[in-house]
């Protein structure tokens, strides 16, 4: 019987990453586990950043167009949380581009019109030429700016747009509820916030977003992805064995060549190689997080 890896192989991870990651992903990796220093992180992304103050240039692996795009945003402010880098002059302006490009709603499109000139992921396609706001990337995005307190005018709008979207959620799907959970993590007004998540977190099971088995196959979503932390506010939907079955299973699926991969369709060679150096860093990121690096 083959027994379970429960520890990851820091070793081989660090070789699979410099073999094959990008240089934004490896400068994250040796930040976030070898002691790597916060400026290599912060010059390596700069180079996403546009004019306009947004971020493209294929950070978000799936849209490898240069224009600048609201998720591509997300993306570039998740890094700039690992490296506790909110304060860093890049985000100034890219919330000035958000102002630009919110919907008349309050909110972010997930997909701008002019991801149509550019090659991208079969899911990348916009809500019609005036697309309306959508809690992925808005929730997202407002989550990490309240948790920093990041001061900004587009702050207030998306916020209040998130909130009404939050209090009319009937069916959801498992990305729109990964957006919203970090919102309800770190909104200000607690009340409201748990009152909130008191509705949504039930419809994770209700409406069987999660897969509680750790051997499920295909693009499906587990307890870790909603609750990547201990101190999620989903981890207190998942009871310990489950949380550490997913652990577990994590820790198991590293590959022979030291890397992680993704649960989702591949559609471009490249683009499979540069998810995989990204979610080599997240799941070494979740385990450490629960205790499961040495």
């Amino acid at each position: 019987m083959v027994r379970m890896r429960t520890i990851p192989d820091l070793l081989a991870a660090t070789a699979f990453v410099w073999r094959t990651a990008r240089l934004v992903d490896r400068f994250r990796f040796g930040y976030l586990f070898l002691g790597g220093e916060t400026d290599s992180v912060l010059t390596a992304l700069r180079a996403y950043q546009n004019p306009d103050g947004g971020f493209g240039n294929a950070l978000e692996p799936d849209f490898r167009g240069p224009v600048s795009q609201p998720v591509t945003v997300a993306s570039a402010l998740e890094v700039l949380n690992e490296a506790d880098a909110l304060d860093d002059p890049m985000v100034g302006p890219a919330l000035d581009y958000l102002s630009t490009v919110t919907a008349p709603d309050g909110g972010l499109p997930f997909v701008l019109p002019s991801v149509r000139d550019y090659t991208r992921a079969p899911w990348w396609e916009p809500q019609g030429d005036d697309p309306p706001g959508s809690l992925f990337p808005t929730a997202a995005i407002a989550a990490l700016l309240h948790e920093h307190k990041v001061d900004h005018p587009w702050l207030s709008g998306a916020t209040e747009f998130c909130w009404r979207r939050i209090e009319t959620i009937e069916g959801t799907d498992p990305y729109e509820v990964r957006a919203v959970l970090p919102f309800l993590d770190h909104a200000p007004d607690r009340p409201r916030a748990e009152e909130a998540f008191s509705r949504i977190g039930p419809k994770i099971f209700d409406q069987e977003l999660v897969t509680l088995d750790p051997g499920a196959p295909g693009e499906v979503h587990t307890p870790l992805d909603f609750a990547p932390a201990p101190d999620s506010i989903a981890r207190a939907l998942f009871e310990d064995g489950v949380i550490e079955s997913h652990l577990d299973a994590l820790a198991s699926s590293q590959q022979e060549d030291g890397g992680w991969t993704f649960n989702w369709p591949e559609w471009n060679p490249a683009t499979t190689l540069e998810w995989r150096g990204f979610m080599t860093v997240r799941a070494l990121a979740i385990l450490r997080a629960y205790g499961r690096l040495p």
